[in-house]
């Protein structure tokens, strides 16, 4: 779906704009809610946020009305007529914001992780089945052309990856040592519930596989070891599959690559400073090449979410999506607690059917 399409879709039937709330004036706040301010079928009508100085600066950068702030989320979503709602608010505090908006009947675009606990994930997953509005979970990839391309490859093909490398890393620790994400009880761990939350999706999303056992070993930034920098992790699926992910949140500079083997050749994703991936194929006959990428013709998570809005569709992330990041992320947390031993994860909570 063309950026052109959507704008031609969502405004050119003569539909009502999607009136959009702000939870969290933060990054995602801001640079979401941007995004929405340039989509013809939406309109930012408020925001909540606890700190005042965030409050004023996301406020005005976004033009929202002085009245039309909150320090409260619950009043905001009681006083405006919302349609919808952004959350870009810690990770432990997904859960009951998604419930508040669920009993309002609002649609939720959700960043990433869904929650940072299984029982709340599988809550999520059973209450959004029952709803006619969307939930959406913020994971970018499933709009990137190289992840959307490997997804379609390995789906048409029939093809099975059977061994998986990956790699995530940044200067995490060092850039939000002050930061929420330091705090566990606001966070729900370290890196990889952070930006290792990505990477996990990645390669679930794109492979359709079913994870069955993780090991994981982790390096403890804190005194409490609940907040990771590093973490070894070591994915076992159904189909016979093993993933090696390795997450760092302590390197100078941000580099990502996720590289698929089988028995054909090979498909790798690379990317570095947070540019969109790149995309290489092996083929074991024909050798090394780079398939061409139309990178335009992909809508942000703002138009994805307005998008399926208007279709009444799945949105392009789910909750179910998220329900299978966080069984996996905990399972190595848990893991990484118990000296690296295997630990099963429920089929239930990772199953596509």
């Amino acid at each position: 779906m063309t950026v052109d399409s959507i704008v031609e879709k969502t405004i050119g039937e003569s539909e009502s704009l999607v009136s959009v709330g702000i939870v969290g004036g933060g990054f995602i706040g801001q640079t979401v809610g941007g995004q929405f301010q340039d989509v013809d079928g939406a309109r930012v009508e408020t925001l909540v946020d606890i700190n005042d100085e965030v409050l004023q600066t996301t406020g005005d950068e976004l033009g929202i009305p002085e009245e039309a702030r909150y320090d409260e989320y619950e009043t905001m979503v009681k006083t405006e007529p919302l349609d919808a709602i952004l959350i870009g608010t810690p990770h432990t505090l997904h859960y009951e914001q998604i419930l508040t908006a669920m009993e309002h009947d609002l649609h939720i675009l959700c960043d990433k992780p869904l929650t940072t606990d299984l029982d709340h994930a599988r809550d999520l997953v059973e209450r959004d089945a029952t709803r006619d509005e969307i939930l959406m979970v913020g994971y970018q990839r499933h709009l990137y052309e190289a992840f959307v391309k490997t997804r379609d490859t390995l789906t048409e093909a029939g093809r099975v990856p059977r061994w998986i490398t990956a790699e995530i890393s940044q200067d995490w620790v060092d850039r939000f040592s002050d930061a929420w994400r330091m705090n566990p009880d606001l966070s729900g761990g370290g890196y990889l519930y952070d930006t290792g939350s990505h990477i996990l999706d990645s390669i679930l999303w794109s492979t359709g596989l079913t994870p069955t056992a993780v090991s994981a070993e982790m390096d403890f930034v804190d005194d409490e070891q609940r907040v990771d920098g590093q973490s070894h992790v070591t994915i076992r699926f159904e189909e016979g599959t093993t993933a090696t992910v390795v997450c760092s949140g302590e390197t100078p500079c941000m580099r990502e690559h996720i590289h698929m083997w089988d028995e054909e050749g090979a498909i790798y994703l690379e990317s570095q400073d947070w540019e969109p991936n790149k995309l290489t194929e092996i083929d074991s006959a024909s050798g090394e090449y780079a398939p061409r990428l139309d990178r335009g013709n992909l809508p942000n998570k703002a138009e994805a979410f307005i998008q399926a809005i208007r279709d009444g569709e799945a949105p392009p992330a789910t909750a179910l999506d998220g329900l299978r990041v966080t069984a996996v992320t905990e399972a190595a947390y848990e893991s990484a607690r118990q000296n690296g031993e295997f630990v099963a994860i429920d089929p239930n909570d990772v199953a596509l059917d």
